[in-house]
């Protein structure tokens, strides 16, 4: 390598490392699978009715901004009649990524009556595409991706929970 090509090098390498803290995303995709860095939060009853039947599924509310910064990163598996429930505590528009999260998933957006605004199926595991509806929304629910089309859940059908004030204490 010639001396100028070396110094043009060097300078670019100084450059990015100088980005680094502006920009991590740019030169860290994701972070490895890091289980300890996964939250576990408090457990709650969540039903969903569909054209076909009511769903039942266990959910972690994630109420904080902490919580929800976390939301279901680290994890390699969830069950499929487990998700987490994003309660913004009021409408508001959501915008959803999934850097270092390791497993598809669906995202149920919730109006504040409970009713279904849209969903997002099979969210791609770090994708840092922003994923939400046009409408505000009082909440998010997430689910193991193709959970929602597997159980027929759609736009519109209601989902039950304390949050909602239509469904059971937690």
């Amino acid at each position: 390598m010639n001396a100028k090509l070396r110094i043009y090098v060097a300078a670019l390498a100084l450059v990015l490392a100088a980005c680094a803290p502006a920009f991590p995303q740019m030169l860290r995709p994701y972070e490895p699978l890091n289980p300890a860095k996964a939250q576990s939060l408090a457990l709650s009853p969540l039903t969903i009715d569909t054209a076909a039947k009511t769903v039942k599924f266990t959910v972690e509310l994630a109420s904080t901004a902490k919580e929800q910064e976390i939301g279901l990163m680290h994890r390699s598996t969830m069950a499929e009649d487990h998700g987490m429930l994003f309660d913004f505590h009021e409408d508001r528009r959501a915008s959803f990524w999934m850097r270092n999260t390791f497993i598809p998933l669906d995202m149920i957006f919730i109006r504040a009556n409970g009713e279904i605004e849209a969903i997002k199926d099979n969210a791609v595991p770090h994708s840092e595409s922003p994923i939400g509806p046009r409408a505000p929304v009082r909440a998010v629910l997430e689910l193991v991706g193709g959970a929602a089309l597997k159980m027929g859940i759609k736009p519109g059908d209601r989902v039950h929970h304390a949050i909602f004030g239509n469904g059971p204490a937690s």
